[in-house]
């Protein structure tokens, strides 16, 4: 492991590209009228052909009095603690079904295991490997949650609640330790993956590509298992 101070570096490369991405693009957050949000994206809101969908991005009008996007037009209202608690667990299920997906792409297809080849280039697990990251996965992730999010309509303060939440859950994955107070002890078993199986797929890198649960992963085995199956009735049929 390294000191922070040597990781500072890397620390720039990881926060520049967010920022830039935060300072020039308007924030669409549910709830919020398309009339404010054009406002604080620096354009005449009765002009504007802008759509309040996040599905389709807005870039903050360039002006000299106002260069980048320094206000957020925020929702009036406060969620419930119920659409709090909906909205978070919505959001870290989609997030752990679309980065399985991500995940088993990086490792699959012909040349992503260049780019996921950085976050697998240790010789011993620990929680600094979890922001071990090529620039093109670390924007991959942060991308995907924040679909997670918008997707299911999430508050700001649910999106508040959320950051510590997901980063909790890597840093426990990429740890290297099996806690006895881990979340994959908390919830119901098999359900959860936990530090033991990402360990494992660190290790090995052929299995375990689900982040926080174990459903897509067992599901993607049964379906490789039973390909194999007939792949090798198939040989031993033709012999």
């Amino acid at each position: 492991m390294q000191r922070p101070s040597k990781r500072l570096g890397e620390g720039l490369v990881y926060v520049l590209p967010l920022l830039a991405m935060d300072l020039t693009m308007i924030k669409k957050f549910s709830g919020v009228p398309v009339h404010d949000m054009a406002l604080t994206g620096n354009y005449d809101p009765d002009t504007v052909g802008m759509r309040g969908t996040f599905l389709a991005p807005t870039l903050h009008r360039f002006t000299w009095t106002s260069p980048l996007q320094t206000k957020r037009a925020l929702p009036l209202s406060a969620p419930t603690s119920r659409q709090l608690v909906d909205q978070l667990a919505a959001s870290i299920l989609i997030y752990d079904t679309v980065f399985f997906l991500f995940h088993l792409a990086l490792h699959k297809l012909p040349g992503m295991s260049r780019i996921h080849h950085v976050h697998h280039g240790h010789a011993e697990i620990h929680p600094q490997i979890t922001n071990q990251l090529d620039v093109v996965e670390r924007l991959g992730l942060v991308l995907l949650a924040n679909f997670s999010l918008n997707i299911v309509g999430s508050h700001v303060l649910t999106r508040t609640l959320f950051v510590p939440m997901f980063v909790g859950l890597l840093v426990d994955i990429h740890s290297g330790l099996d806690l006895p107070w881990s979340y994959d002890k908390i919830l119901p078993k098999g359900w959860a993956a936990g530090s033991r199986r990402h360990s494992h797929h660190h290790q090995h890198g052929s299995r375990y590509y689900e982040p926080f649960f174990n459903w897509w992963d067992d599901l993607y085995e049964r379906i490789s298992t039973r390909k194999c199956s007939q792949v090798k009735e198939e040989v031993a049929y033709t012999i």
